[in-house]
């Protein structure tokens, strides 16, 4: 006589309804199945992912399908035909977490998840099956900040996707590894401009050698990051004098991170063979005859 686990199933939704937001949780539960539990073909309209923490059974979307077992998550999108049915003997037991918005397909799409490669195997799903119960112990505190708290779990869930979905692919060379390093040199000089950094807080934060990041970024742009940061504190400063004329140029100084006015004065002549305020009155002046004309 066969014997089969206990027919379980539990759900907790979320208690903030928000319409038409760019990343939000639905729902999450758990189920251990009956032998055949089968749901489908249908069709949703939101992201429903599973993960199996034991049994098996057939996962079908459109016109394929995969048989999966424990350590396996799959990922239902909308609009898709979907059935899904657990195994006649060792029927599966599962999490899982709903979602929508209107960045969740970009977000998926970074992660590694596609129509084409729905399935996911993991040899170790710990931190994810602990995040889909915590998503669900959250809806069930029916907290006001239960909303923010599951969308961050929701988001280290689908780190940990990315990592498995993407540790695979080959080993960059050595120049896209210096590109990698330009790129993100200039992200974040171009954030924190304003800030008092130096080329030494950068390669810290960035974790690089500075002499090295100094040699591959003058490579690439042709000046050193002391001139590219400086020009982008000029020209940041530029833009201010176009658009608020209310503030002074001690102002407008300080709120490029540069605090001797003095210096950035000099500096904006270099780079642009006229003071700040021949600037700032020549570009007032150029506004005012188109306004005329």
């Amino acid at each position: 006589m066969r014997t089969f686990p206990n027919y379980t199933y539990a759900v907790a939704s979320n208690p903030i309804f928000q319409d038409r937001s760019d990343f939000h949780v639905l729902f999450s539960g758990e189920s251990q199945t009956k032998p055949q539990h089968k749901l489908g073909p249908k069709v949703y309209d939101y992201y429903l992912l599973h993960h199996i923490i034991s049994g098996r059974g057939l996962f079908t979307i459109e016109q394929q399908s995969y048989a999966l077992e424990a350590g396996d998550s799959f990922l239902i999108s909308p609009e898709q035909l979907v059935s899904y049915v657990s195994d006649e003997v060792e029927p599966w037991h599962y999490r899982w977490v709903a979602f929508d918005g209107t960045s969740a397909e970009q977000i998926l799409r970074d992660v590694g998840f596609t129509l084409h490669h729905p399935v996911v195997r993991m040899t170790d799903a710990t931190p994810i099956l602990s995040h889909m119960h915590q998503i669900q112990q959250v809806f069930q505190s029916r907290k006001l900040s239960s909303h923010l708290t599951a969308t961050g779990y929701l988001y280290q869930i689908l780190a940990t996707y990315h990592d498995i979905l993407n540790q695979s692919e080959e080993l960059i060379t050595a120049d896209q590894h210096s590109q990698q390093a330009v790129t993100q040199m200039i992200r974040y000089l171009s954030t924190q401009y304003a800030q008092p950094i130096s080329i030494e807080d950068m390669a810290e934060s960035l974790g690089y050698n500075r002499a090295y990041l100094s040699r591959i970024f003058k490579q690439a742009t042709q000046m050193s990051p002391v001139t590219f940061l400086l020009k982008l504190r000029i020209d940041k400063g530029r833009q201010l004098l176009r658009e608020r004329t209310e503030l002074t140029i001690e102002q407008i100084s300080a709120s490029v991170g540069i605090q001797d006015a003095l210096y950035f004065s000099r500096q904006f002549r270099r780079f642009y063979a006229m003071s700040p305020t021949e600037y700032r009155i020549a570009t007032t002046q150029k506004a005012s005859n188109a306004h005329q004309e």
